[in-house]
């Protein structure tokens, strides 16, 4: 006999909302090769985790820009344009969350997030206020894949682990769900997860 599950827990960026930051810099910088060279080596992917787990974003431009000060305007450019960045919501995904809830099932977000632009991300798509309650990795200093995260949210929900079902979209959060004791399913889309879910008797 399988664990029923009782806890549903959802990734947000690129399970619920798109995040793309080429959408504003292929403006900013048109050149294919240079906004490629500014990603892997100014405004990297490692430089931006470090505001979703706490980093103020003047203490990130300050650091980049005493570095590349010829650069200091496209370093701005992308808490500036964040908004640009996140331009649609997933229809398919949201329509499943607001599906669960409406059933009654425990419904919360675990998200890799700074803490301002979350609160922007809510604003502008109100069904990220849904949710039982979220926990945003800006606001505690830690961050996923870190079994910590995981354990911080079960604790803060009363989340039984064996229980809970997490959806995130890259699979290196979801290793960490199941080393916290944790169901998980990689997101690759809607349909797929509507199956994964059937797979753990949620149907949707």
């Amino acid at each position: 006999m399988t664990t029923e599950i009782r806890h549903i827990v959802f990734d947000i960026g690129k399970v619920l909302i798109h995040y793309d930051p080429n959408l504003p810099y292929s403006r900013i910088i048109p050149d294919n090769a240079e906004r490629e060279w500014f990603f892997a080596n100014v405004c990297t992917h490692e430089w931006n985790l470090e505001q979703d787990r706490g980093r103020t974003w003047s203490d990130a431009e300050a650091l980049l820009i005493a570095d590349h000060p010829e650069r200091e305007e496209q370093i701005r450019s992308f808490r500036k344009y964040w908004h640009e960045m996140v331009p649609h919501a997933y229809d398919d995904s949201v329509a499943i969350l607001e599906q669960l809830i409406a059933e009654g099932r425990d419904v919360t977000m675990l998200t890799n997030f700074a803490s301002d632009t979350f609160r922007e991300a809510q604003e502008r798509y109100p069904f990220l206020k849904k949710p039982r309650g979220v926990t945003v990795s800006g606001d505690i200093g830690l961050i996923k894949p870190d079994v910590a995260i995981y354990e911080t949210h079960a604790k803060s929900f009363d989340l039984d682990p064996a229980s809970t079902i997490f959806i995130d979209d890259s699979y290196p959060n979801v290793e960490g769900a199941r080393a916290a004791g944790w169901h998980s399913v990689h997101f690759t889309g809607a349909e797929k997860l509507r199956s994964d879910l059937a797979a753990h008797g949620i149907k949707v």
